[in-house]
């Protein structure tokens, strides 16, 4: 029982510094991933004629309210799944009840990153700015990928720790 706790522990931990080091990334080479946000936002690489157009954001101050938002979002997942993570830790050896308390920041973080993946991802960037067209800005399958996974750990996170089974005598 305890052994999963520590497993579930690490794993949000590694969410956290996941997110840490994108986060970073993201502060100290600002203009790579701005790139992405400006050609999405822009529309500039979909469909030729497509008929969505009007959807397009063409203006740098939005590109960079975006990418700001994206970021904070990133930063605070990093904080509160380090949180987290330091509190499962702390709480291994606990009492269920808690193990089940010290869940709530990790579960907070994992759910915002995965509102991050799906909603400003997969539904604002693929669908709204059509994303999915673009052979070159296209982050769908990567924010599939990242939504799947912290979807597991999240499940994992919450998979109830039963006891050991009885010593025979």
């Amino acid at each position: 029982m305890v052994i999963l706790r520590y497993c579930k522990a690490a794993l949000v931990a590694g969410i956290s510094f996941f997110f840490f080091i994108v986060a970073m990334d993201n502060l100290t080479d600002y203009g790579s991933n701005f790139e992405f946000v400006r050609h999405v936002l822009s529309m500039d690489d979909t469909f030729p004629g497509n008929a969505e157009m009007w959807r397009a954001l063409p203006y740098p101050p939005v590109h960079h309210v975006f990418y700001c938002s994206i970021i904070l979002t990133e930063s605070t997942c990093a904080l509160l799944c380090g949180y987290g993570a330091y509190r499962l830790f702390r709480a291994a050896r606990a009492s269920s009840s808690l193990f089940y308390e010290a869940k709530i920041a990790a579960t907070v973080g994992i759910t915002l990153s995965l509102l991050l993946w799906f909603v400003a991802f997969l539904v604002i960037g693929g669908e709204w700015f059509l994303m999915w067209q673009s052979q070159h800005w296209n982050g769908q399958s990567a924010a599939f990928r990242m939504f799947g996974v912290e979807g597991l750990i999240l499940v994992f996170l919450w998979q109830e720790e039963s006891a050991p089974p009885a010593k025979a005598p």
